[in-house]
């Protein structure tokens, strides 16, 4: 395979489904990856190696816009980000893929409707064989394929919480989850929110998409892969070679077409660095490449009653979407909350070190664990950028102002659950809360770098397919809307690109 038809940059959510939705096209494809695969050590169960001694997170750092150094949470090993991931696989709410007015400014629509994307997500449900329900939740859109799976069940204490919720008159639902619950367990008694997955319980972009695109003997997976640059034929019309360093040694291969799925930072990035005539990086006619990032404004909240244990092992099966499309009162949206996988005390020491460690498990005991999420709006100032090999982000937050009014909302519901304390912390930027946005997809060349199907408008033979092409954050866990425009991607691949 010296010039594959297809490379694709990344084998995430976004890069492994399109890949599994190119399976039987003919097509050879050849997949960069800059990471390993995880391996198989006691570290993948131990809550100190994970959170306390950062055993997994990058060697690296990234700056802040104006020169503090940060170590980022992105992971780099053969499925992304998503072999840490919460494997919530939700849609966005019908409302999210038209403009919607928030606090802190207007969400921008998606250039094509929740209807015409709708098959999509189910494809991708079924590809991720999610587990999950319908009726519970109010705001839950039409599906046109049911869940195939029951949802993962809820532990006693979290029945309990779901009982105390309905109690109050609110609609708490089962989080649809990319979870064999019986094989993770058997792996390992802990929950998979944060976890590595290094078996088969947690249905990943390895376990799941790349999986299946791997039993396609045109289908090839090259790790240690480092993107440094794209090449862009004279007339720059297309891209003509992607430059890659593997085991020290400096690779060029010429593909037909690129799939860039290197994930929002670092797709962005990869455009940024690559040599142009304008000096501004390639697909980036628009000046838009890097902008309008996106992270959602999240908190933990943690409901404490003394009195009574939480001897829950994995927890997160709870959703409530009551303050989805307003804040209750007729206002404006707030947002979503969802149970965080269950805590203990290493993983609250890595965020509070002076507070000694008993305490912390005795609150951990008692606790149940929440995360409000809230939706961040695009802003061409919100940016990752590049300067020489350093990567700088400036994060500008916005509508903060829904997450104040989740985090008071829901303080007083819980206290009306009988959980007399109640406590909540940010999420900072060290934790990648859905990073999207950077190069985002529209009708218009001159706003945004990509067109619906995720090609760049400056390069026919150029696809973007990761969280980088969402116009919006919603207040939603994006993998799966990832997943189905993938999906999506690959038919529009085959039917056009290939068929050609």
């Amino acid at each position: 395979m010296t010039n594959p038809d297809i490379v694709i940059i990344g084998s995430g959510i976004g890069g492994a489904t399109i890949a599994s939705g190119l399976v039987g096209s003919g097509a050879s494809i050849l997949m960069l990856e800059r990471g390993e695969p995880l391996p198989a050590t006691p570290h993948a169960r131990d809550t100190r190696s994970i959170f306390v001694d950062g055993h997994y997170r990058p060697k690296e750092m990234w700056r802040e816009a104006g020169g503090a150094a940060f170590n980022p949470g992105n992971y780099y090993y053969v499925g992304g980000n998503s072999k840490f991931y919460g494997a919530v696989l939700i849609r966005y709410r019908k409302e999210d893929f038209a403009a919607m007015e928030h606090f802190g400014g207007v969400s921008p629509a998606w250039p094509f409707s929740y209807d015409e994307f709708e098959p999509w997500y189910s494809k991708a449900e079924q590809l991720f064989r999610v587990r999950g329900t319908l009726g519970e939740d109010p705001t839950e859109p039409f599906h046109s394929i049911p869940y195939a799976f029951k949802p993962v069940p809820d532990e006693a204490p979290i029945a309990r919480a779901r009982a105390e919720l309905k109690g109050l008159g609110l609609h708490p639902a089962s989080l649809p989850l990319g979870v064999d619950i019986d094989t993770w367990l058997k792996e390992g008694r802990t929950g998979w929110d944060a976890f590595p997955n290094t078996g088969q319980g947690k249905m990943d972009a390895q376990t799941a998409p790349l999986a299946a695109a791997l039993k396609d003997s045109n289908i090839r997976l090259e790790t240690g892969c480092y993107v440094e640059y794209l090449e862009a034929a004279p007339d720059c019309k297309t891209i003509a070679a992607i430059h890659y360093r593997q085991n020290g040694e400096l690779k060029k291969v010429a593909p037909k077409l690129v799939i860039l799925s290197a994930g929002a930072v670092n797709s962005a990035v990869i455009l940024l660095r690559s040599p142009s005539s304008d000096g501004k990086g390639l697909a980036n006619r628009s000046d838009q490449v890097g902008r309008n990032f996106m992270n959602h404004n999240s908190s933990a909240m943690l409901a404490i009653d003394p009195r009574r244990r939480n001897d829950a092992v994995y927890q997160k099966t709870l959703m409530l979407n009551d303050y989805y499309l307003s804040d209750g009162k007729g206002g404006k949206p707030l947002g979503n909350v969802q149970l965080l996988g269950k805590i203990d005390g290493n993983m609250l020491k890595a965020n509070v070190k002076r507070v000694p460690k008993f305490a912390l498990d005795y609150m951990a005991g008692h606790a149940v664990d929440w995360y409000l999420m809230c939706e961040d709006l695009p802003d061409p100032e919100s940016r990752i950028m590049v300067d020489g090999k350093d990567i700088v982000m400036q994060w500008r937050r916005s509508n903060m102002q829904s997450l104040d009014g989740l985090t008071k909302v829901m303080r007083e519901h819980f206290r009306a659950c009988g959980y007399p304390i109640v406590l909540s912390r940010p999420f900072d930027k060290r934790t990648p809360s859905h990073q999207c946005g950077t190069i985002k997809m529209g009708d218009d060349p001159a706003t945004a770098p990509l067109d619906p199907f995720c090609r760049a408008f400056d390069h026919q033979n150029l696809f973007v397919v990761d969280g980088s092409f969402l116009p919006n954050s919603a207040a939603v866990n994006p993998a799966l809307s990832i997943a189905a425009q993938a999906l999506r991607v690959a038919d529009h691949i085959r039917k056009v690109e290939l068929a050609a």
